[in-house]
């Protein structure tokens, strides 16, 4: 397996360090619930459910004898509990998934930032060259480097995208 550059090593680190970060600061009930959510997520949680739905049908039907039936068919009070239980769990699982779409959305902003930061670098590099290959008589593909060089109006960009996006999801009224 090839060694890791330097620079992908230290971009490793510092998103580690990121992460890390941030699942510090989460409060007791972020903790708490994304504990919950995990938990609701997996296999283990189904097969409990399964044998204690099992277990409560069988006591409450009187297949066993040693224990006295307390919630007769239809179990009314299972499906009490199964709807509060169903109320409380998408409690949680909304509390984890709003955290998480924060943090998505600053990730988003972070790399909105940086994507930001290099144009403007890389404009600014391709103006420099433009400028040393006039200075040097050097052909430098003009066209193309005129339009590249040209700093992008990001504002614009949106517009037009939002636009675009919102002409194509708009539902077509002549169909």
């Amino acid at each position: 397996m090839p060694e890791t550059p330097d620079t992908v090593a230290r971009n490793i680190e510092t998103i580690l360090r990121l992460e890390d970060a941030a699942l510090r600061r989460r409060s007791f009930a972020d903790r708490l619930a994304d504990g919950i959510a995990g938990f609701v997520g997996t296999v283990l949680f189904v097969l409990l459910h399964l044998l204690w739905f099992a277990l409560w049908a069988t006591i409450n039907t009187g297949v066993l004898p040693v224990v006295k039936p307390f919630d007769p068919y239809p179990f009314q009070l299972l499906c009490m509990i199964v709807s509060m239980e169903g109320v409380l769990l998408s409690t949680f699982v909304l509390i984890k998934q709003n955290r998480m779409g924060y943090l998505t959305d600053r990730r988003a902003h972070v790399d909105l930032q940086i994507n930001l930061l290099t144009e403007r670098e890389v404009t600014q590099l391709l103006q420099l060259s433009e400028r040393i290959a006039e200075r040097l008589g050097v052909d430098n593909g003009a066209v193309a480097a005129a339009e590249l060089s040209r700093e992008t109006p990001v504002e614009r960009l949106v517009e037009t995208l939002d636009t675009r996006l919102n002409a194509e999801m708009r539902p077509n009224p002549e169909a």
